[in-house]
């Protein structure tokens, strides 16, 4: 019987940052469409969520991987012509752009939303009930190509909140869902759906149909080289795979030799990695990242890798908030040293910095001057002419000096 693999939490810090797409040199002001696609690729899935305060979540890991890069390069993989995408939407991990290359391996949860499984009660409930909508929808966008719920609503009073869809957003969603209609577009944050076949290459579409377990076993596969060393439940929610579908292919991996069990330093769960796994000697980089970065989704994870507790406050009453509204990690030579609550204030043309909150260990003059240079790098890279400090904890104080002589701006306001 083969020795269980262990790692030390350093090494499995090292072996996930690794896994992520950190520690590689950042590209600079010349990146390529391909290189974007390489990091999607490797991540599996970069969440989309509605959220706008600083600039929409999914463009955020690419910039905390690569450095800056036009936005619309992410635009043309996501929703430009056939040639262009690389990428659909679904739900990987909740709303996500995916690689071609994983649809596939989702068409089971497709099969499963048509039978009214693994999805909203709400929107399961509108399939059984509302066939004839379902279908008036669908002939709708047969007939006439991409459109939006809006267009196609008959409902005669205001819509209230986001939440609050009319009868054509519910059957475009459970269209969607069920993989009867694909994203073709955005207008705004709006989506556009059309038919699969108008949307993505027709070779995808006639790839023989994998079964259940097939398909399982490639998202868990995935899910094991996006995070580098993971618990059985770390590994389910990358692509929110039900408990007893992740133990029975995760069973399987390990019997195949493809996954094996290893321990890591202080976890009680048993962890598993892929067999090629190779360990890195350091990963060296400074990031600001997305509330909605993969690094960090998995909140018990981030607390068993990083020593960081971390929760989103967006819908916490302002009196009641720790740290702010909209607040970003700041990952640092192999930690998670800071957060920094942001706002992308574009009429004033600036970065406002609310909050700068340093971890207990606390950051070194060189890492003060990481986080000033992310911020300054950040702030040119959404064409905003400064970084302006609002917070008045000594942390800013310190930050303040850092960004005076930063070498990629001309200093805070």
């Amino acid at each position: 019987m083969p020795t269980t693999q262990s790692f030390s939490l350093l090494q499995a810090r090292r072996l996930a940052l690794a896994a992520q797409g950190f520690g590689s040199r950042q590209a600079g002001p010349g990146v390529r469409a391909a290189q974007l696609g390489r990091v999607i690729e490797r991540l599996g899935a970069v969440q989309i969520d509605s959220v706008n305060a600083l600039v929409r979540s999914h463009y955020l890991p690419l910039f905390s991987r690569l450095g800056s890069y036009p936005q619309a390069l992410l635009d043309q993989l996501a929703w430009g012509r056939s040639r262009q995408r690389k990428l659909f939407e679904y739900w990987g991990h909740e709303a996500s752009l995916l690689p071609l290359q994983l649809y596939p391996l989702l068409r089971w949860r497709m099969e499963r939303a048509r039978q009214g499984q693994g999805i909203y009660q709400q929107l399961a409930r509108f399939g059984r009930e509302q066939q004839a909508t379902i279908a008036r929808v669908l002939a709708a966008v047969t007939e006439q190509g991409a459109l939006g719920a809006g267009s196609l609503s008959t409902r005669e009073e205001r819509a209230g909140p986001w939440w609050d869809w009319s009868a054509e957003k519910h059957a475009l969603e459970w269209l969607f869902a069920a993989g009867l209609v694909s994203v073709a577009g955005r207008r705004g944050f709006e989506r556009l759906y059309d038919l699969p076949e108008r949307v993505l290459p027709e070779a995808l579409l006639q790839q023989p149909a994998m079964t259940e377990a097939q398909a399982q076993r490639g998202l868990l596969l995935h899910a094991a080289g996006a995070l580098g060393v993971a618990t059985e439940k770390d590994l389910r929610d990358y692509f929110r795979l039900a408990p007893a579908d992740s133990q029975a292919r995760l069973a399987e991996l390990v019997e195949e030799g493809v996954l094996q069990a290893c321990t890591v330093q202080g976890w009680s769960q048993p962890a598993y990695c892929l067999e090629s796994a190779r360990l890195p000697r350091k990963v060296a980089s400074s990031a600001l990242l997305s509330p909605f970065d993969s690094l960090v989704w998995e909140r018990d994870r981030t607390e068993r890798l990083f020593d960081f507790r971390y929760r989103l406050e967006i819908y916490t009453p302002a009196h009641k908030r720790v740290y702010g509204y909209y607040v970003l990690p700041f990952l640092h030579n192999e930690r998670i040293a800071a957060r920094v609550d942001l706002r992308a204030e574009r009429a004033q043309e600036q970065l406002a910095v609310h909050a700068v909150h340093e971890e207990a260990t606390g950051l070194d003059e060189a890492g003060m001057q990481a986080l000033a240079d992310s911020l300054q790098r950040m702030a040119a890279w959404l064409g905003l002419a400064r970084v302006q400090l609002n917070c008045p904890r000594a942390s800013a104080a310190r930050l303040r000096v850092a960004l005076a002589r930063s070498a990629f701006s001309g200093g805070p306001a």
